[in-house]
């Protein structure tokens, strides 16, 4: 997906519109990224329940939520599905994996064009430098409820 400044065929205006447009796209790649990792734990149920059907008999009964309605089938019907719909997720994920690296990619040259430099916050900077310089320092406490 094309950023908004070039979706318009112009280049963005001011310093502002750049920040505006940079923030844009940082969002959309986290986006991406919390998608993804959604996508993947649906896919570990998936394997979950695969592992847990496979071994049992194919005539069994089990129950399968479809569309917020519970319905009941056999192992024999209902493994097939399961499969294929984690299969499904697997090909989702590798579509939005090459979707975030074209993302970061396109992040990156906006960044060399426009040399953007991502600042840390001043509390950041001062909280470093106070722990390079108390790094040996520590704080031996004793058991909870021990007064002697």
């Amino acid at each position: 997906m094309a950023g908004k400044g070039e979706i318009e065929g112009k280049e963005p205006i001011n310093e502002q519109a750049v920040a505006n447009l940079y923030a844009n796209m940082r969002t959309e790649v986290n986006q991406i990224y919390s998608k993804i990792t959604e996508l993947e734990m649906e896919v570990t149920e998936h394997s979950l329940v695969i592992n847990a059907i496979k071994p049992l008999d194919p005539f069994r009964r089990c129950y399968r939520m479809i569309g917020g309605v519970l319905v009941e089938r056999t192992i024999k019907e209902v493994l097939p599905a399961v499969q294929r719909n984690k299969e499904g997720l697997e090909e989702v994920i590798a579509r939005l994996n090459e979707a975030l690296e074209k993302k970061k990619k396109e992040i990156a040259e906006f960044e060399a064009k426009y040399k953007i430099r991502i600042r840390k916050p001043d509390a950041e900077v001062k909280d470093e430098a106070g722990r390079k310089e108390g790094s040996a320092q520590g704080v031996l406490v004793g058991p909870a409820g021990s007064n002697e």
